[in-house]
């Protein structure tokens, strides 16, 4: 008796799933070759920032409506439009789908751009423009014709505002519509997505970046004022692989080793044994000692507001700054920040002044390792 009362469950869930699939062969297919249309990632090298927009690529795929008896295969698109005509890519761009060669029951015919179910076409030709919201239907000499199945070859177009490709950090587009048949209840999501990164921008010092000022006997260094020590120089570069608008930051890696007060242009020399400061370095920007691309002038802009806000653009000789980042622009006097540079080459002077003597421990040998990291911030 338990035997029969546990089988039973089993049995009406098999008769379910047969009475399912019967169903299902009676219902009409909607298919697309791609589900997802991935325009890849999206490099600056070869583009062309003259224009506001940029072509993001073209994708094709196929539809194909499958019905088991002939009936309307009139199709919808459901999207957020970016105007009349063009559909939308995220806030910064849009898209557009192009319907062709349609086909119904091997035969081929005309495309009809439906504003609403039951409409007559607002157009009739081989190819046509999907609009969000609208419909495409098969049509001969002018009317909507029925049919048990239909194909399509789609063309998908992306562009993207030429502005909104400048990003600072890895960023990845997505959205997606919705191909539906009204009459029979069939759907098929289709999503595009693209991929935009920043820019990169390589930069290099002379000499790795090494100032070694020798050997120096503790005799030759000024006991109760501090040392200057000879001016050097390092030339600095920035190669970016197209036209990108950054901007430079000068990190102490010696924090608050730095003698002198609080200054945001003075950068530590580090510590002796005896935990006492060693004294303190600066690094100068001088605009004229600069070149970039093909510009006649370079002059410097710096912002205390991460960007938001720029300095009037001059050619004066100062010293980096911790707590602000600097640009070059090719305009005299402007405000509206550093101007995109390729290929950025010059000279950055480092003047260093070392702690009187009486304040350092030389019962051992005192080592000058001051550290600093400039950093390009991408705008």
């Amino acid at each position: 008796m338990s035997r029969m009362t546990f089988l039973r469950p089993i049995s009406l869930w098999l008769l379910l799933g047969l009475a399912g699939n019967v169903l299902a062969a009676d219902e009409c297919q909607l298919t697309l070759s791609e589900s997802l249309l991935d325009f890849g990632l999206m490099s600056r090298i070869a583009q062309n920032d003259s224009a506001p927009q940029r072509l993001l690529g073209e994708r094709r795929l196929s539809l194909t409506f499958n019905c088991p008896q002939p009936q309307d295969l009139s199709l919808f698109y459901r999207a957020l439009a970016a105007d009349a005509q063009q559909l939308q890519f995220t806030e910064h761009g849009h898209y557009q789908i192009e319907a062709s060669n349609g086909v119904v029951d091997g035969k081929a015919v005309e495309l009809g751009l439906l504003a609403a179910r039951g409409q007559p076409p607002l157009s009739n030709a081989s190819v046509q423009e999907w609009h969000a919201g609208h419909g495409i239907a098969p049509t001969l000499q002018g009317s909507v014709v029925t049919g048990s199945t239909l194909s399509l070859q789609l063309t998908l177009r992306a562009w993207a505002d030429n502005a909104a490709t400048r990003v600072r950090d890895a960023t990845t587009w997505e959205v997606s519509g919705t191909f539906y048949s009204p009459l029979q209840g069939r759907y098929r999501e289709l999503t595009l997505r693209a991929h935009f990164a920043p820019a990169a921008c390589q930069p290099s010092l002379s000499d790795h970046g090494v100032v070694d000022y020798g050997v120096l006997p503790a005799k030759s260094l000024n006991a109760t004022t501090e040392t200057p020590m000879p001016l050097r120089t390092l030339g600095f570069a920035v190669s970016c692989d197209a036209p990108t608008p950054f901007a430079l930051r000068m990190h102490d890696n010696r924090e608050g080793s730095a003698t002198g007060g609080i200054d945001e242009t003075a950068y530590g020399l580090d510590l002796d044994a005896g935990r006492n400061k060693i004294g303190v370095y600066f690094v100068t920007v001088d605009p004229a000692e600069f070149t970039a691309d093909a510009f006649t002038s370079l002059y410097r802009t710096d912002s205390t507001s991460n960007g938001v806000a720029w300095s009037s653009s001059s050619q004066r000789q100062i010293p980096m700054a911790a707590n602000s980042i600097m640009g070059f622009t090719d305009r005299l006097g402007t405000t509206t920040g550093p101007v995109a540079i390729q290929n950025l080459s010059g000279t950055v002077r480092i003047k260093t002044y070392l702690a009187p003597t009486q304040s350092l421990d030389l019962r051992e040998v005192v080592r000058i390792n001051g550290s600093g990291t400039i950093e390009i911030i991408y705008l």
